[in-house]
């Protein structure tokens, strides 16, 4: 059932597709700061409820909201983090830089 090729094929594949994620500098800025800014529009959101609205069911509403938009821009701005930073240091670890010998 396990097949070393297939898995050898994997693994090439998965780090193909992490020295392409770790070139890709622009995008993964505009991941890291749209990520920043979902994450303070969520931010906003929770003082908003929490200072400027009375007690109700309408003010818990706003800060669940806000709690939920705050963790997902939080989660696309460390994805965006450690495209930048992480992954661009394995890509120096694991691209070969030493001449081929023909």
């Amino acid at each position: 059932m396990d097949n070393p090729s297939g898995k050898q094929s994997l693994t090439h594949r998965l780090r193909i597709r992490l020295i392409r994620r770790a070139d890709n500098i622009r995008q993964n800025m505009i991941i890291l700061m749209s990520g920043l800014g979902i994450f303070l529009l969520g931010f906003l959101l929770l003082v908003t409820a929490q200072f400027l609205l009375q007690q109700s069911l309408h003010r818990e509403l706003i800060a669940l909201i806000g709690l939920i938009t705050a963790i997902g821009g939080a989660i696309t701005a460390a994805f965006g983090y450690i495209s930048l930073s992480i992954l661009r240091i394995f890509r120096f670890l694991l691209t070969d830089t030493r001449p081929q010998d023909d």
